[in-house]
């Protein structure tokens, strides 16, 4: 009887390459060294370190944010309507994930997180340059909120330049008046460094927009805009449902007014004549 050829015994796979002169070239670009360690809780309740890694998570989130709607501002500004929208729905996703981000948070009880509240001190999320730049891009301007930043020289001076700088939805509104709808100047000339308020002019262009071709360059920037606010929408509403579970009707950190501020801004919509336009076709 003669025996069966046997298959050929596989290679075995290529071992990586593991000594490296200095770092790992993994850690020269991630940082990951640097990221794993700027975690410093101040009590001893294991919970301050989910919120403290969320908190933190959540800011790398709004960096990235705010870096697709600059790059989604900047497309508008050279009438690169394409590459605005590929930012734009890039940062869908990425709000997305920033919302996910309250689900460690979203269960809280009272208790849970008066065990290490006491360690926040004046802390607050309102504080957060960042996100503050992201409500700037969205048109939410207020002076006031640099105030919280005047000691930090770097920070303070970026929030200035953001102040003054057109929003998104200043550069998306000009671009339409480039292309030839009729919009007031007291929208295209307004002060950018104040908060946007609605206009019937521009509700009726949106309406005009959304009555014609839906697959038209236009109409498909401004559904990757109501995206956008969509998610806002949903961020604010998590946050406001997470505070209300974790600590109820008292007064928030840093002084604000807690749940009742959070209601406030959970009944705002972003870009908003594109949500009352809807209306009218």
């Amino acid at each position: 009887m003669s025996l069966q050829a046997q298959p050929p015994e596989a290679s075995e796979p290529e071992t990586p390459h593991l000594d490296f002169a200095g770092t790992t070239p993994y850690e020269d670009y991630v940082q990951a060294d640097v990221l794993t360690h700027l975690q410093h809780t101040l009590s001893d309740d294991p919970g301050e370190m989910v919120f403290l890694v969320t908190t933190q998570v959540m800011e790398l989130w709004f960096t990235v944010i705010v870096h697709e709607w600059e790059t989604a501002a900047g497309a508008l500004r050279g009438d690169d309507v394409p590459t605005a929208v590929a930012a734009l729905k890039r940062s869908v996703r990425e709000l997305d994930a920033l919302n996910a981000s309250w689900r460690p948070l979203a269960q809280l009880t009272p208790a849970q997180f008066n065990s290490y509240r006491a360690a926040l001190g004046e802390g607050s999320g309102f504080q957060s340059a960042m996100y503050r730049r992201m409500e700037f891009l969205l048109g939410e301007k207020s002076a006031s909120m640099l105030v919280p930043h005047r000691a930090a020289p770097r920070v303070h001076a970026e929030l200035e330049k953001a102040l003054h700088e057109p929003s998104l939805y200043d550069e998306v509104l000009r671009l339409l008046a480039r292309r030839g709808y009729a919009l007031p100047d007291a929208v295209l000339s307004r002060d950018v460094s104040l908060r946007y308020e609605p206009s019937a002019e521009v509700e009726a262009v949106w309406t005009a927009l959304y009555s014609g071709d839906p697959d038209a360059e236009l109409a498909r920037l401004g559904e990757a805009l109501t995206d956008v606010a969509e998610l806002v929408w949903r961020w604010r509403n998590d946050h406001l449902v997470a505070t209300r579970r974790a600590m109820g009707a008292k007064a928030g950190t840093g002084g604000s007014a807690g749940v009742a501020w959070l209601e406030k801004r959970a009944q705002k919509n972003v870009f908003p004549e594109l949500w009352t336009a809807r209306s009218h076709v």
